[in-house]
């Protein structure tokens, strides 16, 4: 009889051991796999700039895998489509956080979007890696779970419009944005950098998500006699505006947030978007860059994808790269806290598609602050400035 029980006693011991350590697994790793999650827009308003995303994050992951993965893991990634609309996206997350169980969302495009999936990924512990937005609310308020790349909209307008000032006088700077929190961060960030110059819009237009339609946008800046437009845009409403503008003699100055600063732009606008301002962190690749590192990195892109690379093949790319050299350094017990630990005490050096160095910390989650000026000349962007400093002021 004591046997039997001591026999029992062991046997319900080790079944609790078990569950106690399936139950501390970290979701999305296993001892040959990470999987990780991705939600684009492959079907939406600005799809072109979804799939270049989706090329670039492919590309890395496979080129990990073929060199042996991180750590004796390969790298798994699951893509989903969110029509860049946020109750597609919250439906997105769902999937790849609650039925496929990944370990963090990387890239993840689109700010709405991603206001609306982080609350479902911070209830199952997954890290929001790398979103493709700009906007503050991707490091604020701080969570530990936060980790984003780019300098923000606020801030580049607060860097990019003073630069603008001391290059041309306007007396009637306007804008016109996207109908959400995308748009209202170009505006408070463009707002500020006026205010410090003494100077507020004359004119202030907006338009909803999807929207194809700019004409009484733009006859209401004519008749404001603007000088400067900002645009709260991205792809298609860049085009549109400029278009739009161009047809009926209006022919201010133009300047954009780093929404803006891609190749679809004057691929699709032509001679219309010509002169078109944009801030940015990253270069614009071209099949004839001057890097030989480029062009080579280029033509294999070229080579995969029948197609030339472009920014947002980079930031795709880029992301993959710092999430493989965070994994790498958390070591072989990956699990979110030792992958946060290494993100944390992990230096990224300035990268050969000219990123700034990043830099994160145990309270402060954006690596990098830092931005440029450039304009499309010639139908390619042509770079105006180097890093412009960031106003201390309001930081």
């Amino acid at each position: 009889m004591n046997l039997t029980r001591k026999t029992a006693l062991t046997i319900a011991m080790l079944a609790a051991s078990a569950g106690i350590a399936s139950a501390q697994q970290t979701q999305g790793v296993t001892k040959t796999e990470i999987l990780i999650g991705s939600i684009q827009d492959l079907s939406g308003p600005i799809a072109g700039l979804g799939k270049q995303t989706r090329n670039g994050l492919n590309l890395r992951v496979e080129e990990i895998n073929e060199q042996g993965g991180i750590n004796g893991r390969k790298l798994k990634l699951l893509i989903e489509d969110g029509g860049y609309d946020p109750r597609k996206a919250v439906l997105a997350a769902q999937k790849l956080v609650n039925q496929d169980k990944i370990f963090a969302m990387v890239g993840h495009v689109g700010t709405a979007m991603n206001n609306a999936a982080m609350p479902i990924q911070f209830e199952k512990n997954v890290i929001n890696f790398l979103p493709i937005t700009a906007a503050r609310e991707m490091y604020e308020p701080f969570h530990r779970l936060k980790f984003s790349f780019a300098a923000t909209y606020f801030d580049q307008m607060r860097a990019g419009l003073p630069e603008l000032y001391k290059r041309k006088s306007y007396a009637a700077p306007c804008i016109i944005y996207q109908d959400d929190e995308f748009g209202l961060e170009v505006v408070r960030g463009a707002e500020e950098s006026l205010k410090s110059m003494g100077k507020t819009f004359t004119e202030k237009t907006t338009y909803k998500r999807g929207a194809t339609d700019f004409s009484s946008q733009v006859a209401r800046m004519k008749a404001a006699n603007c000088d400067l437009v900002v645009l709260g845009t991205i792809l298609r409403e860049t085009i549109g505006t400029m278009g739009e503008s161009r047809k009926i003699g209006f022919t201010p100055d133009f300047f954009g947030s780093s929404a803006v600063y891609n190749d679809l732009v004057h691929k699709l606008g032509g001679p219309v978007v010509n002169g078109l301002y944009a801030m940015h962190s990253q270069f614009q690749p071209y099949m004839d860059d001057p890097d030989d590192k480029i062009r080579f990195w280029a033509a294999k892109y070229k080579t995969k994808f029948n197609e030339d690379p472009t920014i947002y093949s980079i930031y795709g790319y880029s992301i993959i790269d710092n999430f493989i050299v965070g994994a790498r350094n958390a070591g072989p017990n990956l699990t979110t806290d030792t992958f946060i630990k290494a993100m944390e005490s992990t230096k990224f050096p300035a990268d050969m598609f000219g990123s700034a160095p990043q830099t994160f910390s145990s309270t402060y989650r954006l690596g990098n602050d830092q931005s440029r000026l450039s304009q499309i000349q010639n139908g390619r962007w042509v770079k105006v400035t180097d890093y412009l400093p960031v106003p201390k002021a309001a930081k």
